[in-house]
């Protein structure tokens, strides 16, 4: 029976006690426990090797410990329901059972927590063992709940023992990407998704709250890394992968409703969205926005805020803003004052030098693909791309000017800009003015694509091929630049030498050069 006095599980053993110890088999070592009631004191022992200073004896502990509370909440020998002190019930009038469920549920709970002290410890084996002992304990207690359930919200998951072990993974002095990584293998249980999600949203608040919203880089980027694991299922018939399992009323409970989970995924992200962020952090965001975070969120508008603030900032950030833009614009209606125009002063010199080049392209070709457009709009935008080509690399300009000449087909207007006669003395200057941020007022439309015309004297003999497509009438079928949105500098060089042929270097090929009767250098010595 239970002791009299509570032991400190916690406490140091000494050396002697430690190579004792050493030699025991923890799996015999709780079998007892298991088997009578008798030796309930024993726990004692098992649980003080999980203070062992040895990682394979933390670890053996670890298992033990979860095999043989899992056998206890399995028989249901723990206490069930609100946990009075161990002073209290051995001051009481509890009978032996009651004692005996209150003591257990009491070093449940020591192993509980020290198991969760274990997630911070030196050793990454120690951690993965400490969770996926916890995740285990967390499954039979859903199964054989330790609280009253006189409510049904929930139903009989272990939502308080997630929230800690979602606590313990957001550290915000350490970085838990590997642990996380682990962690991810229970994100595939639907309902272990659904209230890490609700775990997180609390943790976010209470954390940034309690530090007034300053950044705090260690613990959001372990947010941004856990949330970044949460794969969302796309239909309600996929949620089938639950690790408790409700027997009652399942179609009423929330993790098994798609709605339930957006509306869950939602609140998540935007309750980590509302604060400040550090720098590095937007572009980690926006590269996944588009596919994975707005096509799981029940109203994706609501991100409208973050995107608009983020398309505002410029650079990379800018053009990584797009793609949510897009998507907000085109199926969610979204009416972005003076779109083109932030569009247009983002095609600066190091848009072509960027690895998200392919995808701004794409973007903007798409935006730029009505015919509906002002002709003045367009030839801004077509003036911009050609100014921005004199100093492109070539992998660059073979995309660039088929798509000034794509824009010059869908607004035969533009043509203007390639025939212009009036201009025929060579030191006239050209009415654009490249550093006005409005369109209208770049006198585009007065100007000419005199750069393409320079370029046909480039190096690169693909690209003064490309830009002498201009001299002629260009063909009504635009060009396809899918292709050559991703094209390298590394691609391009492989492509030229592989269509480099051997091509002879003289007239007549020497022969005999140094042999003698008639070989060039024997006529040579014979003239001296």
């Amino acid at each position: 029976m239970a002791p009299a006095k509570k032991r400190n599980v916690c406490s140091k053993t000494t050396s002697a006690n430690t190579a004792k110890k050493a030699k025991v088999d923890l799996s015999i070592e709780i079998q007892p426990i298991i088997d009578s009631r008798k030796n309930a004191n024993d726990v004692f022992n098992v649980l003080e090797y999980l203070q062992s200073e040895k990682e394979k004896d933390v670890i053996l502990a670890i298992d033990a410990c979860s095999n043989l509370f899992v056998a206890l909440l399995e028989r249901k020998d723990l206490f069930i329901g609100k946990l009075i002190e161990e002073e209290t019930m051995l001051s009481g009038d509890n009978n032996a059972q009651e004692k005996y469920s209150i003591f257990m549920r009491h070093r449940y709970n020591d192993c509980v927590k020290t198991l969760l002290e274990h997630l911070g410890h030196k050793s990454y084996e120690v951690k993965e063992t400490a969770l996926v002992a916890l995740m285990k304990l967390a499954a039979v207690e859903g199964q054989y709940p330790l609280e009253d359930l006189n409510w049904s919200e929930h139903f009989s998951f272990p939502r308080a023992l997630l929230q800690v072990v979602v606590g313990r993974l957001l550290s915000k002095s350490e970085d838990t990407t590997m642990l996380i990584s682990r962690f991810q293998d229970f994100l595939e249980m639907a309902d272990v998704r659904f209230y890490v999600m609700s775990s997180i949203r609390e943790n976010v608040a209470m954390v940034m709250d309690k530090n007034k919203g300053e950044v705090m880089p260690v613990y959001q980027n372990n947010v941004f890394t856990l949330l970044s694991n949460i794969n969302m299922a796309s239909q309600e018939s996929e949620l089938i992968n639950f690790m408790v399992k409700q027997e009652d009323k399942h179609s009423e409970w929330k993790a098994a409703k798609l709605n339930e989970h957006k509306r869950t995924f939602e609140r998540m992200w935007l309750g980590f969205l509302k604060y400040k962020l550090p720098s590095n952090m937007y572009k980690k965001i926006l590269v996944i926005l588009h596919d994975s975070i707005l096509p799981h969120m029940s109203n994706p508008t609501l991100m409208i805020d973050f995107l608009t603030a983020a398309y505002e900032v410029g650079g990379a950030i800018s053009l990584l803003a797009l793609n949510g833009l897009f998507i907000l614009i085109h199926q969610h209606n979204l009416d972005y004052p003076d779109f083109y125009k932030k569009l247009y002063n983002l095609l600066e010199p190091s848009v072509v030098h960027v690895k998200y080049r392919a995808r701004f392209f794409n973007l903007a070709n798409l935006f730029l693909s009505s015919t509906h457009l002002p002709v003045y709009l367009v030839a801004a935008f077509a003036k911009r791309l050609a100014r921005l080509a004199l100093t492109a690399p070539p992998e660059s300009l073979l995309m660039l000017l088929p798509f000034i000449y794509n824009l010059i087909r869908r607004h035969p207007a533009c043509r203007v800009l390639v025939h212009r006669p009036s201009c025929t003395d060579e030191s006239c200057e050209d009415p654009y003015v490249m550093v006005e941020v409005d369109p209208i007022l770049s006198h585009a439309l007065e100007s000419s694509l005199w750069e393409i015309k320079t370029l046909q004297t480039h190096y690169h003999p693909d690209v003064a091929k490309e830009a002498m497509k201009i001299n002629k009438a260009l063909s009504v079928p635009e060009e396809d630049i899918d292709e050559l949105l991703d094209i390298t500098h590394f691609e391009l060089m492989e492509r030229d030498l592989k269509a480099t042929k051997c091509l002879p270097l003289e007239f007549e090929p020497a022969r005999k050069l140094l042999q003698g009767g008639g070989g060039i250098l024997a006529q040579h010595f014979c003239l001296e």
